[in-house]
């Protein structure tokens, strides 16, 4: 029996459920976790980037929590002893046309109080990076790359320590309330909420805060919640640079951000062990956990495709998506990008690398849902769970700062 249990222990599950044992010493807290291992998914397979805050509309929380997370996440790493890079990011304007959207990002930036941006030009750009071209740059100095799976990791030693229990292969499949009878003792009255896996264990809890993911929207359903947004996977595949040429690559390089797909867009990551991420591109997966190029899932496929926000989406945005295809399937479209900041890159000095799978909300009009979505329901279930529906990049980033929303959320709505 717990007081609160925690579904997914990826990074901002786990934050979350630090968070609240912390403030709430006395109670009982689970997190229950599919997989064998922890952060095995979305924050296993991601960028590692500390993010800064730049790209986020001002007010929003993505912005705050972002600007928020970065300085705990280093004041943090530095309290626990795990290693980060504070390398910084360039985000490079290589054509005339994207000058005005740089300076609106450095505007934007500013809004959101990210510390140390400045805007340089082309001199001051091969200064920092020899090999990169660009007519002028953001320069985010605290912007910096960490092993978020370490990080994650940690959070469940602390939540360990003080006393919280982590249950892995427990994956959800139902939960319903305790039927009430005349036998029933007070500990059945007193946690209702029964949570099943597939094999049919079950534990007893009062109270459920989901962060699936990229199950989310199945979670809710089973719940009794409302099933949208909805989760549609985009994978991203990235390349890497062979060891022997990752000297050209000092910090983050970017380029700006399409407005309407902020998402998209070859990035130069340098990563922890010394290797740099080329990517990723987005192309719809045929399963949600599917990080191969041929994983299917039939029943995830159906969803997908049968959903008419996604088809909203596509056909609003059919040239995009060929060219993410395109690029997807043909190494050389890749490399062409790439050279657009370092000309010296070539088809040789590249290999194909990792991949992860993004779990993108959309609406029903096909909109992608940007910001941060958390939500319960009513009824029995409904009134006593809360759902962090979407939790998209810079979640890592963000995680301690999600972490004590929920954590304030969960004790306003359970009156914890």
């Amino acid at each position: 029996t717990f007081d609160v249990a925690v579904v997914g222990a990826g990074i901002v599950g786990l934050a979350s459920a630090r968070e609240l044992v912390r403030r709430h010493p006395s109670l009982a807290f689970a997190v229950l976790e599919k997989e064998k291992e922890l952060a095995h998914h979305q924050s296993g397979h991601n960028s590692g980037v500390i993010h800064s805050g730049i790209y986020y509309k001002p007010g929003s929380l993505k912005a705050k929590l972002c600007v928020q997370g970065a300085a705990l996440c280093y004041k943090y790493c530095d309290q626990k002893g795990i290693p980060y890079k504070q390398c910084g990011k360039l985000i490079v304007a290589v054509e005339q046309d994207e000058i005005p959207r740089l300076k609106a990002l450095y505007e934007r930036g500013l809004q959101n109080n990210v510390r140390g941006l400045k805007l340089i030009g082309a001199k001051e750009i091969q200064a920092k990076e020899p090999f990169c071209r660009g007519l002028m740059a953001l320069d985010s100095p605290y912007t910096g790359i960490v092993n978020y799976k370490q990080v994650a990791q940690s959070y469940a030693e602390d939540f360990q320590e003080a006393g919280g229990t982590i249950l892995t292969d427990f994956e959800v499949t139902n939960m319903e309330m305790a039927k009430e009878s005349s036998s029933e003792s007070e500990d059945g009255l007193k946690y209702p909420v029964i949570v099943r896996n597939s094999k049919g264990e079950e534990i007893y809890c009062r109270h459920i805060v989901t962060c699936a993911g990229l199950y989310s929207d199945r979670l809710s359903e089973i719940s009794g919640c409302s099933p949208e947004p909805r989760i549609v996977p985009f994978r991203g595949d990235y390349l890497v640079l062979k060891p022997e040429k990752c000297y050209m690559v000092k910090g983050n390089i970017y380029p700006v951000p399409n407005p309407r797909f902020p998402f998209l867009g070859f990035h130069f990551t340098p990563r922890m062990d010394g290797s740099v991420w080329l990517g990723p591109n987005a192309v719809l997966a045929f399963k949600r956990e599917g990080y191969k190029l041929f994983d299917f899932s039939t029943g995830d496929f159906l969803d997908a495709v049968t959903y008419s926000g996604l088809w909203k989406l596509v056909l609003r945005n059919l040239s995009y998506g060929l060219s993410e295809i395109y690029r997807a399937c043909f190494l050389s479209a890749q490399v062409k990008e790439l050279q657009k900041f370092i000309p010296e890159v070539t088809i040789n000095d590249v290999l194909r690398g990792p991949s992860g799978v993004r779990a993108q909300a959309l609406d029903s009009d096909g909109n992608l849902v940007d910001d941060f979505v958390f939500d319960g329901g009513s009824g029995d279930i409904g009134s006593r769970i809360l759902h962090v529906r979407n939790a998209p990049s810079p979640a890592a980033t963000s995680s301690l700062a999600i972490a004590k929303m929920i954590a304030d959320e969960v004790k306003q709505r359970f009156e914890l």
